[in-house]
């Protein structure tokens, strides 16, 4: 590539789901775009975490369906699980969708640097010994597999996410060292496909990020289905042995299992890219930007995983469009991380958007937070799909509603309006209004709103 074209008015460093967003709403405003990419354009999501994660879970979704058929009069039996066969299904569905990202990527004429790029300008990435200059360079380096200390993953015995996803054959006994998204996704579908699972959580409960309702919910389900769930139990030292791992908890009692998930987050991927040599500033390894996501070094900018925040495909999304619209000089409206919506999808899934019960409180005082839960039984189509959860509301005492949090098989899908709701603040009174098709889970959040209203239907109050 010659001098002639390594001068852009964007370059950006990393093609994952801010990356390439960024690159795409760049080039559809008319700005000359490079994206450099070390490994396939898409990043994390598509190759290694929300999609192919997902695929695992529909197929236990399925393995579910056919061993508790019998419950809806239907005679099935399971004989078992092809984990090669899940395999295939899975990476099929991401090369279809990377198939099709790279033609929307070409159709936008959008210029793809394969390589390991480094940050060598205020402006000026490097790859392979060939400088890439952009009026604004953008910073989506992603992240990477966290562990702990005495914790070294292996790719065999203790492993990460990423070869959890190439087994070939479903393991008899699981430990799952990490009680979040990952490692509760996990353990889900892994149970699912017949295995022993067992979680270790040093923190109290599960999903420590959600609200504590959802987290008893989920760990009463998860109990119910037969995982254990070990919280307030912290790591100590992990040992191979002739049949698998032995894992040992500060307490110093050990679990033996045939493999161990080392799932304790994700941090960000900044260390030797050039960063903080070129003024870009690091706070525990994140980028630290203004709201505009703009860093301390002019002209440039930090989007997803780097970011503090929930790390989140799809806040990176946001993020890419973001900051390709006010690089154009469009002034986009600061992006409000906290209505954000949250997905983990285990069985049964939590959804949630805004603020728990217990942040409501702290931000507006405990006087001024109501809060009401709506029980799934009450909802025929929850109760047609035999799920069990509910839907929470939390909203400021004669004001608008400020969270929402869901347990129940599905309820991620309910979360497009519930984002609506806390982000345009709408009043419950507001929502009682609109009307819900029935029988559907939707309902229940209408339901749920009818009642915070004051005038309830198929609940009490």
């Amino acid at each position: 590539m010659t001098a002639d074209n390594t001068s852009f008015d964007v370059v950006i460093l990393g093609g994952g789901s801010g990356g390439y967003a960024c690159a795409l709403r760049a080039s559809q405003l008319g700005l000359t775009v490079a994206l450099v990419e070390k490994d396939k354009v898409g990043g994390t999501c598509l190759h290694r975490g929300c999609i192919p994660t997902k695929a695992l879970l529909h197929a236990a979704e399925i393995a579910d369906a056919v061993r508790e058929s019998a419950q809806f009069g239907v005679n099935a039996s399971l004989e078992g699980v092809d984990l090669r066969q899940v395999n295939t299904y899975k990476d099929e569905i991401v090369g279809r969708l990377y198939k099709g990202l790279q033609g929307l990527i070409k159709s936008r004429e959008i210029t793809v640097v394969q390589g390991n790029g480094r940050l060598v300008g205020p402006r000026t990435v490097e790859v392979d010994g060939i400088r890439y200059d952009g009026k604004h360079v953008v910073l989506a380096s992603g992240s990477v597999t966290r562990s702990l200390p005495g914790l070294d993953i292996d790719g065999e015995r203790v492993v990460s996410s990423w070869e959890a996803m190439q087994l070939d054959t479903v393991p008899q006994r699981v430990v799952v060292i990490g009680g979040g998204v990952i490692g509760v996704e996990f353990a889900s579908a892994w149970r699912s496909f017949g295995a022993e699972v067992t979680i270790l959580e040093a923190l109290p409960r599960l999903l420590a990020a959600e609200d504590p309702s959802s987290s008893k919910a989920l760990e009463r389900a998860f109990r119910k289905r037969g995982i254990v769930v070990e919280a307030n139990t912290a790591f100590s030292g992990v040992e191979r042995t002739p049949s698998g791992v032995r894992v040992t908890v500060e307490s110093g009692e050990t679990s033996e299992a045939d493999i161990c998930l080392v799932a304790v987050g994700r941090g960000p991927h900044t260390a030797d890219l050039g960063y903080e040599e070129q003024g870009v500033e690091l706070d525990r390894g994140f980028v630290a930007t203004n709201e505009r996501l703009q860093t301390k070094l002019a002209g440039a900018y930090a989007v997803g995983d780097i970011v503090p925040g929930m790390q989140l495909a799809h806040r990176g999304f946001q993020h890419g469009i973001f900051v390709a619209e006010d690089i154009a000089g469009l002034e986009p409206a600061v992006i409000n991380e906290a209505d954000i919506p949250r997905v983990t999808y285990c069985e049964p899934e939590v959804a949630s958007v805004g603020l728990s019960e217990d942040q409501a409180k702290a931000a507006h005082g405990p006087d001024e937070i109501e809060s009401l839960t709506y029980d799934l039984g009450g909802n025929g189509k929850s109760q047609i799909l035999k799920t069990q959860g509910f839907v929470k509301v939390v909203r400021r005492r004669g004001g608008p509603v400020l969270g929402v949090h869901m347990v129940g098989s599905r309820v991620g899908e309910l979360i497009g309006e519930a984002q609506l709701i806390c982000s345009w603040e709408a009043f419950p009174e507001d929502v009682s209004a609109l009307v819900h098709m029935h029988p559907t889970q939707n309902e229940a959040l209408g339901e749920a709103h009818l009642a915070l209203a004051g005038k309830p239907l198929h609940s009490h109050s």
